[in-house]
């Protein structure tokens, strides 16, 4: 284990390295931030003077050296539209999307492993279609559809809940089921595929025949036995929730990061974009250490190297 912890951190800085090294790159011939920043009859003089003193006039492998160095110490520099600690914006708004994600696939895990196992036990039923059907349309129709069909319904119309913002539990209400019910898809397709997969083995027969009941036979011996491949999609939702959850934060005015990622790309507000995606990278990473190490707990057979 600590063999593969070492070896996994190794990568792990090789990654944000060359991340860090993308993301540098292509922020950086998106265009001249200057302009955005100055009026437009602004001099040249004046255009040349802010440049130098923001740090822009020198050349793109001196800046990414610098960029390095700063990162060692975890200093992304100062927010170029709004003068602040771009780290500091980026871990103030982080709590809102953890907790958007969190409660999204929580709600997905709750709602979508019961209706798998409730489609694999019932193969080829009237249940199982359903299911099945009701999987594949939240998975295919898009989130910005699903979040602005909900505020016309559920806050426009019925007037139940707030259309957008944070404040009391009513704010997360339509947000986290608009992620829920797209995510909800992969994870009743993978429980119902894996299920089957393991109600056709050897054990669970032998469990049946002597007596044990269907309710144990599933849910004790079947699904922990099928749960690698769940944990594995519930995984893969973790990244989209974390690190492609835009759409949802900026339909809903949700002060996450997400939506301070989008506004820090228009404004071309270099030193947030490269501090967002490196603390996502970093979520990211612990995520799938996190799952990789789960598959020990689940599977006693399963050894990581």
């Amino acid at each position: 284990m600590l063999t593969y912890l070492g070896r996994r951190l190794v990568l792990s800085f090789v990654t944000l390295l060359g991340l860090t090294l993308l993301v540098f790159v292509l922020i950086n011939l998106s265009g001249d931030p200057i302009r955005l920043l100055l009026p437009p009859d602004a001099p040249q003089s004046e255009v040349i003077a802010y440049r130098h003193a923001m740090g822009f006039d020198a050349p793109l492998p001196v800046r990414y050296a610098r960029f390095l160095g700063a990162v060692a110490r975890f200093d992304f520099g100062t927010s170029i539209q709004l003068g602040q600690p771009a780290l500091g914006l980026v871990l103030e708004r982080l709590p809102a999307t953890l907790a958007l994600a969190g409660l999204a696939v929580a709600l997905a895990v709750l709602i979508g492993l019961p209706l798998g196992v409730t489609a694999a036990t019932r193969r080829d039923s009237v249940w199982d279609s359903l299911v099945t059907a009701v999987a594949v349309t939240g998975q295919s129709t898009p989130v910005f559809w699903l979040a602005i069909m909900g505020i016309l319904l559920f806050a426009v119309r019925l007037r139940w809940l707030p259309a957008a913002g944070i404040g009391g539990w009513q704010h997360y209400v339509l947000p986290s089921l608009t992620l829920a019910l797209f995510l909800l898809g992969g994870i009743v397709r993978v429980t119902r595929t894996s299920v089957l997969e393991v109600l056709g083995k050897a054990y669970v027969r032998s469990a049946r025949a002597k007596g044990v009941a269907q309710r144990l036979v599933v849910w004790r011996h079947a699904l922990r036995n099928a749960a690698i491949p769940i944990v594995t999609v519930i995984g893969l939702q973790l990244r989209f929730v974390l690190g492609g959850s835009v759409i949802t934060e900026t339909v809903f005015a949700w002060p996450g990061l997400g939506r301070l990622l989008v506004q820090a790309v228009y404004a071309r507000d270099y030193p947030v974009v490269e501090a967002g995606v490196f603390v996502v990278a970093i979520l990211l990473i612990l995520a799938n250490t996190l799952v990789d190490v789960s598959y020990t707990l689940l599977n006693p057979r399963v050894r990581i190297r």
